[in-house]
């Protein structure tokens, strides 16, 4: 009921307005991006103006999706809008775009970290991506779910659930991908554009973070230095996914990728697949995301954060053996 609720808010306040900016967090994934253009395309059938911007480009591999041109990278933003709309973001600092204070802000997101901060606040952590809440937003405003649009929600559940890997994964997950399909998306097309696209500086990254793999017990992780970065010429978005190589090993239920930053504090992706409830380690460093796909950021140096993350990492596999025992 509360989530009916809160889906028909957000169709009033978009029924009140004209004009609507859309952006989502930084450092934009599949599931973002796709959700923002979907969610634009839905406006623009409502016969709104909507605008898209984020902080960070739109990353190599999803550049093939319809109208991913019209996302705009900004720092700052300008002008008037009857609304913003927030996507996966507990927070306005979680977009780092500049000029969101005071504005009326529409929060739509599926964390279990989420936090309701906005004028209006749509949180369903039973959501498999944001991109079911916004093909559902869809389909109760009434719009018409072309093939473009069903391309870019198909796209954000595929990333967002791991290749539909992840717990919570089930029957309801597949009928929204088969829905998807039905309406144009090209399952096949897109799993070449986002996997099998990758450009060189990702893979020489990832030779770097395997040269760097470390595990002890059930836990695994690598990392990239600075220096890293620079000599193989890779991009922020380049880091994406090299986690998933730590946790694919057998045995493994805990995966670290640290990633140090130029201003020497160091970035983390911590992926599950056992009972660790990954987000909770994220939130105790500010973090957030999933059960099993979280990530924050920590103060350097780089061995310092290895060593804090591990400590918790091994408490919390430590409590599990002990609720199993």
């Amino acid at each position: 009921m509360a989530e009916r609720h809160s889906i028909h808010a957000v169709l009033d306040a978009i029924e009140r307005g004209q004009r609507f900016l859309i952006s989502a967090h930084a450092r934009p994934d599949g599931d973002a991006i796709g959700s923002m253009l979907a969610c634009a395309a839905i406006l623009e059938q409502l016969g709104k103006r909507a605008e898209m911007v984020s902080c960070d480009r739109v990353p190599l591999i999803y550049r093939f999706l319809p109208c991913s041109s019209a996302i705009r990278q900004v720092s700052r933003v300008e002008g008037n809008y009857d609304a913003v709309i927030l996507l996966e973001c507990d927070g306005i600092e979680r977009s780092r775009l500049h000029g969101l204070e005071g504005r009326y802000l529409i929060n739509i997101d599926h964390h279990a970290s989420g936090k309701a901060f906005a004028n209006i606040n749509w949180i369903d952590t039973e959501a498999c991506a944001v991109a079911e809440m916004i093909y559902e937003l869809a389909i109760v405003a009434g719009a018409h779910i072309t093939p473009e649009m069903a391309t870019c929600l198909y796209t954000a559940v595929l990333t967002d659930t791991g290749q539909f890997c992840y717990d919570g994964t089930d029957a309801h997950t597949f009928e929204l991908a088969a829905q998807l399909a039905r309406h144009g998306a090209n399952s096949a097309s897109i799993a070449r554009n986002v996997y099998f696209s990758r450009p060189t500086s990702k893979m020489m990254l990832l030779g770097a973070a395997l040269s760097n793999l470390r595990r002890e017990g059930r836990i695994a992780w690598m990392w990239v230095t600075h220096d890293d970065m620079l000599r193989t010429n890779a991009a922020e978005e380049d880091c994406e996914g090299l986690v998933n190589y730590a946790i694919a090993i057998a045995g493994v239920d805990v995966a670290i990728f640290l990633r140090e930053l130029p201003n020497h504090r160091v970035r983390l992706s911590l992926r599950s697949k056992g009972k660790v409830n990954v987000a909770h380690m994220a939130e105790a460093f500010g973090g957030g995301g999933h059960p099993h796909a979280a990530g924050c950021t920590l103060d350097g140096p780089l061995p310092d954060a290895t060593g804090m993350i591990l400590a918790v990492a091994k408490k919390m596999l430590g409590r599990v053996v002990h609720e199993v025992a």
